[in-house]
């Protein structure tokens, strides 16, 4: 079962209440959503959005317990403003996004997220549409395949990775492709995470749209707050937990001018402020309980307000 990371701490920091109205914009199999219920009984309301059906149907029967205090919507969360116009959605007194994979996506060998099962390359998080990551990893040229591998994987070897891959092709089972890209790399000695870690992150990103997403999604979480309500946001990488760092901090300075400019003239006011000047991370024994846990890194504001 998936277990929800750094619950403890983002229910501190989203202070549910009853009577209150949530919005969970990765409800997953429910983890989160259960706390903030029971948290904010007797009258608290939740809005769950998931873009995985299967995950949105193991999160129904488990939160099948509050009733009517629970909606689930089949939609990524970028559709936020379209569902809470179409619903007629209240603004919320809180927002959490939990960005990523969740355990049971990754531990399902049909959905292709990880290379420590054999299953087809797909990695959609909706795998009912989109390009797959057979798709990529089979059409791309060899230098948009190097760029793609850097830019979302970080990976320094990525050059060498797309030229194996070009050579390996057709590649349509993880494991294929986690061999190409181990035998690509060598590193020597033992290496801190595996040869294909980067690569499989990168063509994740890539097959979901995941870091615009998050750089449209942002703004929109904001837009649906009520005043003193409250944006919680949960990374697993550097690269979501930058879009999110900047962004927060470009909404809470009254000035967004270059720093050389002796006055302002961009007339950008604040509208939130940083309730943690920096992330929370997990414990230890969080770790220890939960590996999968140990990059997380959960930045929270406030919408500013009378």
């Amino acid at each position: 079962m998936h277990q929800p990371v750094l619950l403890s701490e983002t229910i501190h920091a989203l202070q549910p209440r009853s009577g209150g109205v949530y919005i969970d914009g990765t409800v997953g199999a429910g983890g989160h959503a259960a706390a903030i219920l029971a948290a904010s009984a007797p009258a608290g309301q939740l809005h769950g959005f998931d873009q995985d059906q299967q995950a949105l149907e193991l999160a129904e029967q488990n939160l099948a317990e509050f009733g009517s205090r629970v909606n689930l919507y089949h939609a990524n969360f970028k559709q936020l403003p379209h569902i809470a116009r179409l619903y007629h959605l209240p603004p919320a007194d809180g927002i959490l996004l939990d960005l990523g994979v969740s355990s049971m996506q990754f531990d399902q060998p049909e959905r292709g997220f990880s290379f420590q099962f054999d299953g087809p390359l797909d990695m959609r998080m909706d795998p009912s549409h989109g390009q797959t990551a057979a798709d990529l990893v089979n059409s791309l040229p060899e230098e948009e395949l190097a760029n793609l591998i850097y830019k979302y994987g970080e990976e320094t070897h990525s050059r060498r990775i797309a030229r194996a891959i070009i050579k390996a092709r057709p590649l349509h089972r993880t494991v294929e492709l986690a061999n190409v890209v181990s035998g690509a790399v060598r590193i020597k000695g033992r290496p801190k995470i595996h040869p294909a870690t980067r690569t499989f992150q990168a063509l994740r990103i890539a097959v979901n749209n995941e870091l615009t997403v998050l750089e449209q999604v942002l703004p929109q979480a904001l837009a649906l707050l009520k005043p003193k309500g409250r944006l919680a946001v949960i990374s697993f990488h550097s690269l979501e937990d930058r879009i999110v760092k900047q962004y927060f901090k470009q909404e809470s300075q009254d000035c967004i001018c270059p720093p050389e400019q002796l006055f302002c003239t961009c007339q950008h006011k604040a509208i939130i402020n940083i309730i943690t000047k920096k992330p929370i991370t997990p414990s230890l024994a969080e770790i220890e309980r939960n590996s999968r846990a140990r990059s997380a890194k959960l930045r929270v504001v406030e919408l500013k307000g009378e």
